[in-house]
């Protein structure tokens, strides 16, 4: 099964990734993993960081030749914000030694990691929260996941995201969406976010991108922040990856785990989701059919998964992501150290990073898919997983 784990801190040196369980032979570059660290970068609303910062993953081990050895991946990737020094990060982040004069920082954002965390961990300064639970740690998840989604590629699989709702603006519902997606997903999920990132919000539909921008220049006024929900679609799936046998390996449950995992995100949903709650039996179950030797569906408001199984119809997935609490207009919050009433400090912070996190929840949800269909015609090596695939789908 393939793992993965990260360490580093947003303000540290840099952010290191180690990725295990991959077969032998799978063919694998650092530009392949770039992609999509560069457009985790692009999107509007973004703040001053991701304007400077140019992630690129160094891959240190377990690579030869441009192919996998079957051994543990290491990758690591430097902090601009560190080596640029404009705050003095070498000193307040020194793994040493503790310097004199670094302010400690006591006013906790509400909606934030901060009073939890330190109160979890025991700290008096926040910092250490700020700097683990920062959306920063999630540029080396994308390149982590990029080589599970590399894998699931190379068998046909193709993730694909694009944002539907920011703040107010979004599509009036289930249908507009399909009508846009549906002959997109017909070439392969890939060709959704492709389209989407011609966006600079990555949403398809061209007014309400505008639309969509203008909500966040209204907000960045007010000194506000965005959140939004997003749909992630996976097409080319073999039936029956996952379960309904054991509740820890339905395949819908693992994908909410991962996207739920995810900073910032307060809720998930598959196919119609939440929707499908107000609507009667008729209007929500996909009617079979069998067609050209095999069984199908004629509509996928399943999402594409029954029982905890994949159904061979895109998988689709819905996330939403809260407004980020980090804003220039101040909330009210307690000081950890006097207790008094105060406002919170600014830390530097995107106005609404919705586009930014498609990219994310795309990358988070390839190591489920993988893992499941390692489960189901795993090997050691490309060669016999190739060979198990081959023979099963015969």
């Amino acid at each position: 099964m393939i793992r993965y784990i990260t360490a580093g801190e947003s303000h540290g040196p840099g952010l290191t990734g180690i990725v295990e369980g991959v077969p032998a032979g799978l063919p694998l570059t650092e530009e392949e993993i770039a992609v999509h660290l560069v457009r985790r970068q692009q999107g509007y609303g973004r703040g001053g960081r991701m304007a400077f910062e140019k992630d690129f993953a160094t891959i240190n081990s377990g690579l030869r030749f441009s192919k996998t050895m079957g051994g543990p991946i290491s990758m690591y990737m430097p902090n601009r914000a560190f080596e640029k020094d404009d705050a003095g990060w070498p000193t307040v982040m020194n793994k040493k030694t503790e310097a004199e004069g670094i302010e400690k920082i006591t006013l906790p954002r509400p909606g934030h990691a901060d009073l939890v965390g330190a109160q979890k961990y025991k700290f008096n300064d926040i910092r250490p929260v700020i700097e683990r639970s920062s959306a920063r740690e999630t540029a080396m998840r994308v390149a982590c996941c990029s080589v599970a989604r590399q894998f699931l590629k190379h068998f046909g699989i193709e993730i694909g995201g694009h944002v539907l709702r920011i703040g107010s603006i979004g599509y009036s519902g289930w249908n507009e969406v399909r009508e846009i997606t549906d002959p997109l997903a017909e070439n392969g999920a890939e060709s959704i976010y492709k389209a989407a990132d011609e966006s600079d919000v990555r949403c398809l539909n061209e007014t309400l991108s505008a639309e969509m921008r203008e909500e966040i220049k209204k907000r960045r006024k007010e000194g506000s922040s965005l959140g939004g929900i997003y749909e992630i679609v996976i097409t080319g799936l073999p039936v029956g990856l996952g379960s309904y046998v054991h509740w820890d390996r339905k395949l819908d449950g693992q994908l909410a785990q991962a996207i739920m995992g995810t900073q910032a995100m307060k809720g998930v949903e598959i196919g119609l989701g939440f929707e499908s709650g107000s609507l009667p039996g008729h209007e929500v179950h996909d009617e079979i059919t069998h067609e050209e030797g095999s069984f199908k569906r004629r509509t996928n408001r399943m999402g594409g998964i029954e029982g905890g199984m994949s159904t061979g119809m895109p998988i689709i997935i819905r996330g939403v992501m809260k407004p980020i609490p980090t804003m220039l207009n101040p909330l009210s919050t307690v000081d950890m150290e006097t207790k008094e009433v105060t406002e919170t400090r600014y830390e530097r912070s995107d106005v609404c990073a919705l586009p930014r996190a498609v990219v994310v929840a795309e990358s988070v949800v390839a190591p489920v898919i993988a893992n499941a269909f390692l489960e189901k015609f795993g090997g050691d090596s490309i060669e016999e997983i190739e060979a198990n695939f081959k023979n099963a789908t015969q």
